[in-house]
């Protein structure tokens, strides 16, 4: 049921009157008791849609989406909080805790065996 806003030409008193749709327009003032109360034109409150195919994020406006994208990067955990933390110094020298992998080298070139004609002995 919506809720309906009058206003009293009379005494200029407001009041909201919770009332059902078919329910005919309230017409005396609560505050002054004369019948001169106009219902007004209002926005209204917001209503979502249920069921099936309907979103919650379908009528959100453009500058909530944007802001939405730009905090929708990786959240950080506990662990990587600590892990951004400034890294330990052993003998001076600073260690990560992170080990890299060994470098990779080339494979040593095969070489080509040379098979020597074989030459008549004479």
């Amino acid at each position: 049921m919506p809720t309906y806003e009058y206003a009293c030409t009379a005494c200029g008193h407001e009041f909201e009157e919770f009332q059902s749709i078919t329910a005919k327009p309230t017409v005396k003032c609560p505050k002054c008791g004369k019948r001169t109360v106009k219902r007004l034109i209002s926005a209204g409150a917001g209503f979502i849609f249920k069921g099936s195919g309907f979103y919650t994020t379908d009528y959100r406006s453009d500058s909530y989406k944007e802001a939405a994208k730009s905090d929708s990067g990786p959240a950080k955990t506990d662990a990587a909080v600590k892990s951004d933390a400034a890294p330990a110094k052993v003998n001076g020298k600073s260690d990560t805790g992170v080990k890299s992998p060994p470098a990779k080298t080339a494979p040593a070139p095969v070489k080509a065996e040379s098979k020597s004609a074989a030459q008549p002995v004479k």
